[in-house]
């Protein structure tokens, strides 16, 4: 199934990204001799940043693994909230969508 590889490529994607920036997140030494205080800010503002994105990421990897579970009992395609089929085109847009539409913009 297309849809089951690019959760997979997407998950190694993710999973590849969170490593590359493990340092980015680590935290911000108090060390005013070799770091003045506009570049102790700014690397605070990094870490913090990179901490958003990192968070993104889990949640992202949480949603492909629910979409891979999703597949593997084949349930994949069908809305959460009302069971009707989730229209390829939407799946396409987003492969790890759990709803149609409908359900999901609260309608």
């Amino acid at each position: 199934m297309i849809f089951r590889e690019q959760l997979d490529q997407e998950a190694v994607e993710l999973r590849a990204a969170e490593g590359a920036t493990e340092a980015d997140r680590a935290p911000v030494e108090l060390d005013q001799q070799s770091v003045g205080r506009l570049s102790r800010m700014d690397a605070m503002q990094q870490q913090a940043m990179a901490a958003a994105q990192s968070r993104r990421r889990a949640g992202r990897l949480r949603a492909i693994d629910a979409a891979i579970r999703r597949i593997e009992d084949d349930d994949y395609g069908w809305c959460e909230e009302c069971g009707d089929e989730i229209p390829v085109g939407r799946l396409k847009l987003d492969p790890c969508a759990p709803r149609c539409v409908t359900c999901a913009s609260g309608g």
